[in-house]
């Protein structure tokens, strides 16, 4: 038995309200969220180099070439602890993570530690930016209309890297990200006549032919 086995549906604080519909439900991949979001490459890159360079500056200083290797070799296991770790951080997010699309909002369920639950309606979304990760994946991330703000560090590893002062709520590492992409446009489209009714008109509806969903190429 976990927190979530009490959710009254899967990935949700609720039960839905009349006329909510779930149109997607996903979670992160674990590897991509590991390289990504917990950098596991560039950690486990970066204790690689400073290994070589323990052994490289013990052989200079005169050690014998194979007492310099055995040397560094003795602390390999806390190098690969730490990556370890960083891996199991990632495997853990992805599995309680559930990324929730409706015909209303996105909700963002995630947390082993301490479980939270974020709805963010579609009246709050500016837009969204899609950046491919490769081989079909992809960070949806999502603009919020001023000043609508979540913390980042309530966010994190759900926010778009470095973006502090403005975060941006992003679903993060989804496989079939192009996919989710225009799930998430067209449910916002749908909703746009909604909203301008109970506005009385006064927000914007989108230009005819305009995507809500930018694609990026940027790797930020």
């Amino acid at each position: 038995m976990s927190e979530h086995d009490f959710e009254p549906i899967r990935g949700l604080p609720g039960a839905l309200p009349d006329g909510e519909t779930i149109l997607w439900q996903g979670a992160p991949s674990w590897s991509l969220l590991a390289q990504q979001a917990f950098h596991v490459r560039l950690v486990a890159s970066y204790l690689a180099l400073m290994l070589i360079w323990r052994t490289a500056g013990a052989v200079i200083g005169g050690q014998a070439p194979i007492t310099a290797v055995e040397s560094s070799l003795s602390v390999t296991p806390i190098a690969l602890a730490a990556v370890g770790i960083l891996g199991l951080m990632a495997w853990l997010n992805s599995r309680t993570t559930v990324y929730t699309i409706t015909n209303r909002r996105v909700v963002m369920r995630f947390g082993a530690a301490l479980p939270k639950a974020i709805n963010i309606p579609f009246s709050l979304i500016e837009g969204a930016a899609l950046k491919s990760l490769g081989r079909g994946a992809g960070d949806l991330a999502l603009t919020l209309k001023p000043p609508n703000k979540i913390a980042f560090l309530s966010l994190w590893p759900h926010a778009r890297p470095w973006r502090l002062s403005a975060p941006q709520p992003t679903l993060r590492a989804v496989p079939d990200a192009a996919a989710v992409a225009g799930i998430l446009a067209a449910a916002m489209e749908r909703q746009m006549p909604i909203e301008l009714a109970r506005l009385g008109g006064q927000a914007r509806a989108p230009q005819r032919g305009a995507s809500l969903v930018n694609p990026e190429t940027v790797t930020a």
